[in-house]
């Protein structure tokens, strides 16, 4: 399920919030020089969809809200390339354009009806929907599941 409108047609504002995600590379949108910079209400702006699913490092089956990854990437004007994804402790995962164009990939931001902190792996998860395909239960996927998420960098 989707809940609102991509802002793409609007052109890309700068954040008034704490920045909590950093997009470089070959990207069509920018807001700060050469990248783009999302705070919360921004991510959200951009349309939401709802996952329900089992994860390996959670209990029970997980709500998870966020963007769609494709959603995010339309409203940069990025149409292919590969995604380096990199998060608050470094860790860093390439993300390949059919997980994007499959539009199954969320860069979800609440969890059970509450925004995730570092803590609780947020404030942004890369997830999938890990009941819905054995394919999203394998460790190529577990390896791109990038939580605490703070940069991308797109690559052609």
């Amino acid at each position: 399920m989707l809940f609102g409108n991509a802002a793409a047609a609007e052109g890309l504002a700068a954040p008034k919030g704490d920045i909590l995600l950093t997009v470089t590379g070959d990207i069509g949108q920018h807001n700060a020089g050469e990248a783009a910079q999302f705070d919360r209400a921004m991510l959200m702006k951009l349309g939401t969809r709802e996952v329900v699913t089992h994860t390996i490092w959670t209990e029970g089956p997980q709500s998870f809200v966020g963007v769609p990854l494709k959603t995010f990437a339309m409203a940069l004007g990025i149409k292919d390339g590969t995604i380096a994804a990199t998060a608050v402790n470094d860790y860093s995962v390439n993300i390949p354009w059919s997980d994007v164009e499959e539009d199954f990939a969320l860069l979800a931001l609440d969890r059970n009806g509450e925004p995730m902190t570092v803590r609780d792996k947020g404030p942004i998860w890369l997830i999938f929907p890990y009941d819905d395909d054995p394919r999203f239960r394998q460790e190529t996927y577990h390896a791109r599941s990038i939580w605490q998420l703070q940069r991308i960098d797109i690559k052609r």
